[in-house]
């Protein structure tokens, strides 16, 4: 949980990063790539994380301009439009809660999904849906043959470019 909006602020900068080489590295066609028959796709998951961050932001009272899955354009079918709006949304999540709220509000409750969470967790859960959807992401993009960038450290392929053999 963050008790602080600078510390929050560090951390959605590496995030972000984090996230943006993971989109970076999709095409077009990898975004049909599913998880299972039928189930979601790479294109969906990726959407998602860019969709949410508006959603959560307005469930929590942020005012944070971004896409919703609701849009009648649902998933776009270009990687780079996907890599392109969750940059322009992510860069406004740290002004909107900077606007919004102050340290001390980081304590205070607000409903979220039925339930009650301190500001700075509604945060801290923001990250973690990103993070986990990010997971999910690497293993479709393996499926679908693309290399992986390395989040925390480097990946396989990363290791290679550095002659070095990937780790077990």
């Amino acid at each position: 949980m963050y008790r602080t909006i600078s510390d929050f602020a560090g951390t959605w900068k590496h995030e972000t990063e984090s996230t943006l080489k993971i989109l970076r590295a999709l095409t077009d066609a990898s975004l049909s790539q599913p998880v299972v028959p039928g189930g979601r796709t790479l294109g969906f998951l990726a959407w998602h994380i860019t969709c949410s961050l508006a959603e959560m932001g307005r469930q929590a009272g942020l005012t944070i301009d971004g896409p919703t899955e609701q849009s009648p354009d649902a998933v776009p079918t270009r990687a780079a439009d996907i890599a392109a709006q969750y940059e322009q949304t992510a860069n406004r999540v740290v002004p909107a809660v900077q606007a919004a709220w102050t340290d001390a509000q980081l304590l205070e409750t607000i409903p979220m999904y039925g339930e009650q969470w301190p500001r700075g967790l509604t945060l801290s859960i923001l990250l973690s849906h990103q993070t986990h959807h990010r997971g999910q992401m690497t293993v479709l993009m393996r499926q679908a043959g693309l290399p992986v960038p390395g989040m925390v450290g480097p990946s396989k392929e990363e290791w290679a470019a550095m002659g070095m053999s990937a780790q077990p």
